[in-house]
């Protein structure tokens, strides 16, 4: 291992090489069991370095604590990190291969000599501000995962450096790792009481200096298309394709509403998924707004395409289901919003040019934010998360763990609400 990375990098290489990847299709939790791997092994760590009521529980979730060493009669709220352990079944977790490019040159980087991938800077610009720096990145075959174990590296050696610093002043620092988030089931099971926080800060985002307050309002639509197999040779006047139907039902959305269109706030319908034959179809979407209002107005739409297909094709040639995933966190973290204030303070000492985004996306901080604990996702330092062309930056890992070291001191000063 390279003698210049630093104890965030390192850390985040011997958990990176560990599959962890959740499955969508499962019911269990966590959906697959070798994320246990990781969470007996963050589990193992936390208590050799001295952190407090460590657990991992049946749910394959990992607690543990820092206590206060404010002198008595001080106060301060009590703080929770958080970032998930599981790695997106978008693509390959097994068998990753992480490289490292010390001192990059600032231009292409070919990943897989063999198989001619590369890492492009006409596709990905922003790689030229890492000039001089180390990336880490994949070999071209499968994911990364700093998403989010960069997030779990950077809390795990912020609380190694507390613990060996107890002179350094601080609140009660909770911690936690959790399962399932890539299939959006990360809070399911999170224990919100037993965690101990007052406020939180999942680490989950993707470049340094992005901080996050405002996400998608999420729900996912599927539609199920009932058709009639006609032997083509005597099938005028009779059959019913199901796999046109599918088409056409997506036809009666908006264009332009689409990943692939939009930006920022901007909402969209996305075919995540579409099967079948003649006689049946099915396709999967995911919905998502900023605007609670626009989120509404969508999943109303779904529903009218779904009824307009019945009108058109017979009653129950179509059938409709949305489910609500999660909620625009941002109403949830307004009365705290010296969460935001801290933070950014946090960065601007550590000359960190704070970057608001609204994610576009989920983290488990938006669920966990409507279950009680608000809870503003702060940046990892990672790039194209979810596939093979995934990097992070060795430096942005280390001083975004000094940005929670940060946070966490400058905390002993907050009154919270």
């Amino acid at each position: 291992m390279s003698q210049n990375l630093s104890q965030t990098a390192e850390r985040f290489l011997r958990y990176a090489v560990i599959d962890t990847q959740s499955a969508d299709d499962k019911e269990q939790m966590p959906s697959t069991e070798k994320q246990r791997v990781l969470g007996r092994m963050l589990a193992e760590e936390l208590r050799e370095m001295g952190v407090s009521e460590v657990r991992e529980d049946e749910n394959g979730y990992v607690y543990g604590m820092i206590p206060s060493n404010l002198e008595e009669g001080a106060a301060a709220p009590a703080l929770g990190f958080i970032s998930h352990m599981d790695t997106a079944p978008a693509f390959s977790g097994e068998n990753v291969k992480p490289r490292i490019i010390e001192n990059y040159d600032g231009e292409d980087i070919c990943l897989n000599k063999e198989a001619s991938i590369w890492l492009s800077v006409k596709e990905f610009p922003e790689m030229k501000r890492y000039k001089g720096q180390t990336l880490i990145t994949t070999d071209g075959t499968t994911l990364l995962g700093a998403d989010d174990k960069a997030g779990v590296a950077e809390i795990m050696t912020m609380a190694s450096w507390f613990l060996a610093h107890p002179e350094e002043k601080h609140g009660k620092i909770c911690i936690a790792f959790t399962p399932d988030e890539e299939v959006g089931r990360g809070a399911d099971r999170f224990d919100v009481a037993g965690f101990g926080a007052d406020v939180a800060y999942t680490v989950d985002g993707g470049a340094i200096g992005e901080l996050e307050y405002e996400n998608f309002n999420a729900a996912s639509g599927r539609v199920r298309l009932h058709g009639a197999s006609i032997h083509p040779g005597s099938a005028k006047g009779k059959m019913k394709n199901a796999l046109l139907m599918g088409m056409e039902f997506q036809s009666l959305l908006p264009v332009f509403e689409n990943p692939m269109y939009t930006e920022g706030y901007e909402g969209f319908f996305h075919l995540d998924r579409m099967e079948g034959n003649v006689e049946e179809a099915e396709l999967e979407y995911i919905i998502r707004d900023h605007d609670r209002v626009k989120f509404e107005r969508k999943k109303e739409l779904f529903k009218a395409a779904g009824a307009f297909m019945n009108q058109k094709y017979g009653e129950g040639a179509a059938e409709v289901y949305v489910k609500d995933s999660y909620f625009n966190m941002k109403e949830k973290i307004e009365p705290y919003m010296y969460l935001i204030d801290e933070a950014k303070a946090a960065m601007e000492e550590l000359d960190i040019a704070p970057v608001i985004v609204p994610i576009r996306g989920g983290t488990d901080g938006a669920r966990l934010s409507y279950m009680g604990l608000p809870c503003p996702n702060i940046c990892t330092g990672g790039h194209n998360f979810h596939g093979k062309y995934e990097y992070i930056c060795a430096e942005s890992m280390e001083t975004i763990t000094e940005l929670l070291i940060r946070i966490a001191k400058r905390f002993v000063k907050v009154k919270g609400e």
